[in-house]
C-alpha cells in the first residue's frame, strides 16, 4: 500500500514538473523476475528467473503488448532431485488516452496462460514429470505518467479469471523506469494477486 500512495503521489504532481518527452508505447525489455508465494508453513518460497515483454503502438492510443515470463528452481530430497518450473506467457491490447499534460489514463486486457511443471528424478522411478496449466483474462485500469524528464511511474489494478477452477481474484501492480537516454532505461516493477507477489527488474529500449 505505501508503494501504491507514493506512485500516486508522483502521479498527482507531474503535471507541475519541467516540459518532458512523451510516453511511447512502443519498446521491448527484458530482465530478471521472481515469484514469491505467501505461505507461513513452506516459509514463503521463492523462485527467480527472467522474463521479456514488449509493447507496440498501432495508433494514437492503441497499442498491442506481450510478455513471457519463466522460472524455476531445483530441490533435492534422499533418493533424487525434482525441478519445478513456471511459464506464463501473455498477449492483450491496451488503449490510452491523456490525463494531463504528463500522466495518461489506461487500460488493457489480456490472455495470460499459466503452466506449471514439477520433474522428478528418483533413483527407484527415474524421471516423472507432470504438468498443469490454466488459461485466464485480465483487465486492468489505471495512471501512467512522467513525474520529471528522465523519470517515468505507472499504477495498474483490475480483475483476473479464468478456467481450471480458479477463483476470480483482483490484481495491481506499480513500477516506474529511470531513463539514461530518450531510448534505454532500467525499470521496475511489483504486481501480485492474492499471495502471489512477482518482482521485476530489467532494461527497456523505447522507440
Amino acid at each position: 500500500m505505501r508503494k501504491i500512495l507514493i506512485v500516486a503521489a508522483l502521479l498527482a504532481v507531474a503535471p507541475l514538473s519541467a516540459q518532458a518527452e512523451a510516453l511511447s508505447y512502443t519498446y521491448v525489455e527484458g530482465g530478471w523476475t521472481q515469484f514469491k508465494t505467501s505461505d507461513d508453513d513452506l516459509n514463503d518460497p521463492k523462485i527467480d528467473g527472467g522474463y521479456l515483454r514488449g509493447s507496440i503502438a498501432l495508433a494514437e492510443q492503441v497499442h498491442v503488448f506481450g510478455a513471457w515470463n519463466y522460472a524455476s528452481k531445483s530441490y533435492d530430497y534422499t533418493y533424487g532431485t525434482f525441478k519445478l518450473e513456471l511459464n506464463q506467457p501473455e498477449l492483450g491490447i491496451g488503449y490510452h488516452m491523456p490525463f494531463s499534460d504528463r500522466v495518461d489514463y489506461t487500460a488493457d486486457i489480456a490472455w495470460v496462460r499459466q503452466q506449471a511443471e514439477l520433474t522428478v528424478k528418483d533413483v527407484d522411478f527415474g524421471r516423472l514429470t507432470s504438468t498443469d496449466h490454466t488459461n485466464l483474462v485480465r483487465a486492468t485500469m489505471g495512471l501512467r505518467g512522467k513525474p520529471s524528464r528522465m523519470t517515468e511511474a505507472w499504477i495498474k489494478a483490475g480483475y483476473m479469471d479464468g478456467g481450471n477452477e480458479f477463483e476470480g481474484t483482483w490484481v495491481g501492480s506499480v513500477g516506474g523506469q529511470i531513463n539514461f537516454t530518450k531510448t534505454w532505461g532500467l525499470v521496475g516493477e511489483v504486481a501480485g494477486y492474492r499471495d502471489v507477489t512477482q518482482f521485476s527488474a530489467g532494461v527497456r529500449a523505447s522507440f
